[in-house]
C-alpha cells in the first residue's frame, strides 16, 4: 500500500429515490478529479444510498406498537422512530435517551442505522437493505460506464467505546480487501504480531469523511485515489461473533451490565 494518497469530495446536489447514484457520482468526479481511475475506491455515504434505492419511510406511514410505545418512553425517543429501529433489529441489547443500541447482521449500533439526518422533513432512512449487493452494483455501474477499475465503499458514521464523536466505518464492500490479516508479520523489534488485522475499508471510511461532511455540504460521495490497493472480485467485510468481540463478551458475562 502507498504511503501518499489524495481524497477528492464529490458534491452531487440532494439525491432523491430514483435518482441514478452513479451517474451523478460520475459527473462531479469528472469536474473534481478528472473522472475515475483504475485502483480509485469509491466511498458513498450510506444515507444516499439508501435514499436513491427508495428506502425512506414517512413517519406519518408508521403506526408503534406497544413494545416500541413502551421503549420510546423509557429512552425518550419518537415511537414512530422506534418502531422502524424494531423492524430493522435483529435484537434490542440497551439504550441511553434517544438512542436504542441494536444488534444487525452481526453488528452492534445505535438504532439499527435508522437516521433522520439527511432526510426529508418527516421521514427516516434505515440502512440501504444490501450494503455489500449495493457496493458491488454500483461498482459494475461505473465500471461499464468509465471503464475504469474500481473498489466500492458504504459508509457510515458511528461512534467509539468511551470516545466522543463519530469516525466512519464501511458497511458494504466490493473490489477490495476490507480487512488485511498482519499477523505473523514482525514489529519493529522482530516479535511476530499474534492479533493485529487492519480494518482498511474502516479507515478508508474515515479518511473519506474528512471531505464528506455530516451537515449541509451536500457531498454524500468521495474517491479515494493512490492507495495501490489491488481491485479486484472480493465482496463483504469481515465480523466477529459477539462472545468474540471485547466490549459485547464482557457485557454478555456480567449478565448486559458492568
Amino acid at each position: 500500500m502507498n504511503s501518499v494518497f489524495e481524497v477528492y469530495g464529490l458534491q452531487t446536489g440532494i439525491i432523491i429515490p430514483g435518482d441514478s447514484l452513479a451517474e451523478r457520482v460520475i459527473a462531479s468526479a469528472q469536474g473534481t478529479c478528472s473522472g475515475f481511475c483504475d485502483g480509485d475506491i469509491l466511498v458513498l455515504a450510506e444515507t444516499a444510498v439508501a435514499t436513491a434505492e427508495g428506502n425512506v419511510i414517512e413517519l406519518s406511514s408508521i403506526t408503534p406498537s406497544r413494545r416500541a410505545q413502551e421503549l420510546a418512553v423509557q429512552y425518550h425517543m419518537d415511537a414512530r422512530t422506534v418502531e422502524v429501529v424494531l423492524g430493522e433489529s435483529d435484537s434490542i441489547v440497551g439504550g441511553i435517551s434517544g438512542f436504542l443500541l441494536c444488534m444487525k447482521n452481526g453488528t452492534l449500533l445505535p438504532n439499527a442505522g435508522v437516521d433522520a439526518s439527511n432526510a426529508p422533513r418527516g421521514c427516516v432512512t434505515p440502512l440501504p437493505k444490501n450494503p455489500d449487493r449495493s457496493a458491488l452494483e454500483m461498482k459494475h455501474s461505473i465500471e461499464d460506464l468509465t471503464g475504469a477499475k474500481i473498489g466500492v465503499i458504504i459508509a457510515d458514521s458511528r461512534t467509539h467505546a468511551m470516545r466522543r464523536g463519530c469516525s466512519g466505518v464501511a458497511i458494504g464492500c466490493a473490489g477490495l480487501t476490507a480487512v488485511i490479516d498482519d499477523r505473523g508479520r514482525s514489529d519493529l523489534f522482530g516479535r511476530k504480531l499474534e492479533v493485529t488485522r487492519r480494518a482498511v475499508a474502516d479507515n478508508i471510511s474515515s479518511a473519506a469523511e474528512l471531505v464528506m461532511g455530516e451537515a449541509d455540504e451536500c457531498i454524500p460521495a468521495a474517491v479515494v485515489r493512490g492507495l495501490g490497493m489491488l481491485i479486484g472480485d472480493q465482496i463483504g467485510i469481515e465480523t466477529i461473533d459477539a462472545e468474540e468481540c471485547l466490549f459485547m463478551g464482557i457485557l454478555q458475562k456480567n449478565g448486559g451490565s458492568l
